[in-house]
């Protein structure tokens, strides 16, 4: 298990998110940012504009997926 903030992945905030991959962190931050845009959150719309939109354009998002999994690789586990 290893965790990920927010803003690591993109975000404003320092909300944790744990998972036994990035995979898993990445799904809990799209999960996060719905809920934040739902609640009329605008701080973490910018981020939440990014995620439905990085699919867009596939060489960016995968330079984003692939530093991702990097960052995530490179955490200690807990």
């Amino acid at each position: 298990m290893k965790t990920m903030t927010c803003r690591q992945l993109g975000g404003p905030c320092d909300l944790a998110h744990r998972g036994e991959s990035a995979d898993d962190v990445i799904q809990a931050q799209d999960r996060h940012l719905k809920e934040r845009e739902d609640a009329g959150d605008t701080a973490h719309q910018p981020a939440r504009e990014d995620m439905k939109g990085r699919w867009k354009r596939p060489k960016k998002s995968l330079d984003w997926y692939f530093g991702v999994k990097k960052a995530f690789a490179e955490l200690p586990a807990e």
